[in-house]
């Protein structure tokens, strides 16, 4: 058996190495009184034998038969001599320099002049700003939850980073030429999400429960809403299928993107549509063969909107009180209710215009003419010769010129002669040339084919259980 004192050299070292010395010369304090309070109470014992210090090497005792005194502890006393004679290591506090960019969170009713003053600064520098860099009036589109980092020095702006979302960022830097500007867009990776419901009492609560967000709910009815009337023919049983996309930027998901294909089965007829891109960079959806989803128009001006009065030529005028031609189509909403351009075409009156109030004018080509009236305002940009695109917003519900209430007038024209918004045949939208056939089968066919494999899984299980998660 090694001797004892290999063992006390051995705890030495690696209390030495190990443990720090205040704790060290606490342990050590308190052995000493532990190993002087047992030799004290061993010697009170009732059978007044000595402790014989052979018996403990290292230890030293000397007394009668009533009583033990330690008179030294060697190596317990060595290893506090050591420990004091220690020096303390030395640590480093290692100090972060605080950064000279300082960050804001745009909040509600902020303004540039706001979120400047944050910042130590005044409206001369959002006019320096302005006034030296072309890129500088995207600021003025700043929306809660974006944030803005500014660099300061000696109260003069030197630097301007615009976070507007997680994957397009703005930054302005001053130079001696004045400021430059650089945009930054992050490609995120983007994966495919499939979700599976089957209808009990609307779409929207349909897709709520399957964990799709309501954005895409609402694209999903837009697709489908020329062969499909949600308002009207959604039935208890109907269902739907979606594949459609994911971001992901660093492992997170930031986003959701387009629907890439659907499914929609209503009174158990099934539609199934895809998204294709063409060559010229323009997106649709397009049916499994090619032919375009959406018509040239869009039956209604306003979605779920309420017909409050027909087109009628007998019609006795609610205000005048007389029978006079109701040449269109009259749709009950709140004021402010948006109103969407019916197809593309070029503004070809906006204005006041009599009885219409504030109104818009488009002209369509192919001798198709359509008329907004009573607006209570326009969209910003709605002027004579602009362009629209069909669903584009071009004003507001309101009740200007002669109306009895907020509502938009819709008037349908086919070369000169009015037409019933409702009933009138719409024009079908072109569907794929046959020069692009090819490229649209072979791009579309992958897509398709997932779509149809996600049928009776554990998926659409989940997505019918309400689970959220993919």
């Amino acid at each position: 058996m090694p001797p004892i004192k290999n063992y006390y050299d051995t705890a030495r070292t690696t209390l030495l190495k190990y443990m720090p010395s205040n704790h060290l010369l606490a342990v050590a304090a308190l052995s000493v009184g532990v190993v002087a309070l047992a030799f004290m109470e061993e010697g009170s014992d009732s059978s007044n034998q000595l402790v014989e210090s052979s018996n403990i090497p290292g230890l030293h005792f000397q007394g009668t038969e009533t009583q033990a005194t330690p008179i030294a502890v060697p190596a317990v006393e060595s290893i506090i001599q050591e420990v004091a004679a220690t020096p303390e290591p030395q640590r480093t506090v290692v100090i972060e320099p605080e950064s000279p960019w300082k960050e804001f969170t745009i909040q509600n009713g902020d303004n540039l002049s706001i979120i400047f003053k944050r910042a130590g600064l005044n409206d001369r520098a959002i006019y320096e700003l302005f006034s030296e860099a072309k890129d500088a009036k995207d600021l003025r589109n700043i929306r809660p939850g974006q944030k803005m980092s500014f660099l300061v020095e000696n109260g003069q702006l030197q630097g301007l980073n615009y976070i507007i979302d997680d994957l397009n960022s703005l930054s302005f830097n001053r130079t001696t030429k004045g400021f430059d500007s650089k945009e930054t867009a992050l490609k995120p990776d983007v994966k495919h999400a499939f979700r599976y419901a089957t209808i009990d009492s609307s779409l929207y609560m349909a897709g709520k429960r399957a964990g799709m967000p309501s954005n895409l709910t609402m694209e999903l009815a837009n697709i489908f809403g020329w062969d499909i009337d949600f308002a009207l023919d959604i039935q208890k049983g109907d269902s739907f299928k979606v594949m459609y996309e994911e971001q992901f930027l660093n492992g997170k998901k930031i986003g959701t993107g387009k629907i890439m294909a659907a499914e929609f089965t209503n009174s158990g007829k099934t539609f199934k549509a895809v998204r294709y891109t063409d060559k010229d960079g323009v997106s649709n959806y397009y049916t499994p063969d090619g032919r375009g989803m959406h018509k040239a128009f869009l039956r209604t001006p306003i979605e779920f909107a309420k017909i409050s009065s027909h087109f009628n030529l007998a019609r006795k005028h609610p205000v005048l009180h007389i029978i006079r031609a109701h040449k269109g189509t009259d749709y009950a909403a709140v004021r402010g209710t948006p109103i969407r351009a019916t197809g593309n075409g070029k503004i070809a009156f906006a204005g006041r215009k009599g009885a219409f109030g504030n109104c818009i004018v488009i002209q369509h080509g192919q001798g198709i003419e359509t008329l907004y009236g009573h607006m209570n305002a326009f969209a910003k940009g709605m002027k004579t010769g602009a362009r629209v695109t069909q669903g584009d917003v071009i004003g507001y519900v309101g009740s200007t010129g002669l109306a009895s209430g907020p509502h938009l007038h819709y008037e349908f024209h086919v070369n000169g002669q009015v037409r019933n918004p409702v009933t009138v045949p719409l024009p079908k939208a072109m569907g794929i040339e046959k020069t692009e056939l090819a490229r649209f089968n072979e791009t579309t066919r992958t897509m398709i084919a997932k779509l149809d494999d996600y049928k009776s899984t554990s998926r659409i299980a989940v997505a019918k259980s309400g689970n959220k998660n993919n």
